[in-house]
């Protein structure tokens, strides 16, 4: 039985320790591969929550449980960020972690730190209830996912062989339940041509022209995209993100060519099908085309490399973690949860798409704050998350 009153009396009891939190972490900068401040702050905070076997993995994530059974569920919240853009564009200090009008402002705190406050919040109500249930619950305080979302997940399943029997994701979706995604990957596009003297193209083959009409092939590939059959994902898209061309010189004609596409992927949709799809859109202009690693060391200077494609997830909306989460939810409100998806990426291609671990997602904050200048996080939202990551493994034990 889902002990609901006691969690959602300690989830509003600790509103302003959930917050002190949240600034403390946002006023703690933490550019991807530079999380190591920060995983430290969390380390001290889950301690201070009364976890057990709190520790910092070989990546360098944040690794923390409470109860003790067989059973494995796992509660993520990644605790890197983007970086701030133009600082012109910031009323505050993308840093200071500052309470007003309701929100709290600051660099990740809706994406999302908000989840990862609450998640520490949630960890102390079950330490204090003396959680001790069938299910051991990881909280996994992850690196690296604004840079290459879901790497940290392979590298815990992969190399500290953490493999959970569910998962649940914290980014935002302000409170609704979200059981997917789309996928993504990016694309690198090459053209060859030859060079000739500036004054004289006809004398040689232009790949930047090349380049130029794939780009606007791709344009229109985009606009030709079907969504998927249930249209519960919507349809893929394509992005042509960076240009490039050159050649001997600035007066000749480029013998080179670059494009760079961002493919976001619906149910159905592959990297094999994708690079199959431009090969067939560009014809023998293209010379080829590539999906490019990803190989930056991370802050305990471990390199975890990692093609850059991310596998399109969903969970079926029958899920025997759905349902639980659905009555979690349902237990300390009165209304039922908003089943959703996310437009963005999140750690659940790894999760879910490369390791078929059923997840779902509920955090606090709205999706669009993720990435925008002035990011801020609806307070109210904290103590409500909290409450549903600490009732859900009571909701999955009565299934």
């Amino acid at each position: 039985m889902i002990p609901n009153t006691d969690i959602r009396c300690k989830s509003e009891r600790y509103h302003d320790y959930t917050v002190s939190n949240l600034a403390r972490l946002v006023q703690t900068k933490s550019y991807s591969g530079q999380e190591q401040e920060a995983a430290e702050l969390i380390v001290e905070l889950c301690r201070e929550a009364g976890l057990s076997g709190v520790r910092i993995d070989g990546l360098g994530n944040v690794i923390a449980r409470a109860g003790t059974g067989p059973r494995v569920l796992a509660i993520d919240g990644h605790i890197d960020t983007v970086e701030i853009g133009d600082p012109a564009q910031w009323k505050r200090d993308p840093f200071c972690g500052t309470v007003a009008d309701g929100y709290l402002h600051g660099r990740g705190a809706a994406d999302q730190k908000g989840g990862a406050a609450a998640m520490i919040t949630a960890a102390r109500i079950l330490t204090e209830l003396g959680y001790d249930e069938e299910f051991s619950v990881y909280f996994t305080f992850t690196v690296m996912e604004e840079d290459c979302d879901g790497m940290c997940w392979r590298y815990l399943i992969e190399h500290e062989k953490l493999v959970p029997e569910f998962a649940v994701s914290t980014e935002p979706t302000n409170l609704g339940l979200y059981r997917g995604q789309r996928g993504r990957m990016e694309m690198e596009l090459s053209f060859a041509g030859v060079s000739a003297h500036g004054s004289a193209p006809e004398r040689g083959e232009n790949a930047g022209y090349k380049a130029a009409r794939a780009a606007l092939a791709i344009g229109g590939l985009n606009e030709r995209l079907e969504p998927d059959e249930d249209g519960f994902l919507g349809k893929g898209t394509l992005v042509v993100s960076q240009i490039h061309a050159r050649g001997p010189s600035q007066c000749a004609v480029p013998d080179q060519a670059r494009l760079y596409v961002d493919r976001r992927l619906t149910w159905g949709e592959t990297k094999d099908s994708a690079i199959a799809e431009i090969r067939e859109l560009c014809g023998p202009e293209l010379k080829g085309v590539a999906v490019p690693e990803y190989n930056k060391p991370s802050w305990r200077g471990t390199v975890f490399t990692q093609e850059l494609y991310f596998p399109t997830w969903k969970t079926p909306e029958d899920h025997a973690l759905v349902q639980a989460g659905v009555r979690a939810f349902g237990s300390l409100h009165d209304d039922p949860p908003r089943v959703d998806k996310w437009t963005f990426s999140t750690n659940g291609v790894a999760i879910a798409g490369y390791h078929k671990v059923p997840c779902i997602g509920l955090g606090p904050g709205d999706e669009d704050q993720a990435h925008a200048p002035n990011e801020c996080i609806r307070i109210a939202d904290l103590a409500p998350a909290a409450a549903f990551y600490a009732a859900l493994p009571y909701a999955l034990s009565e299934h």
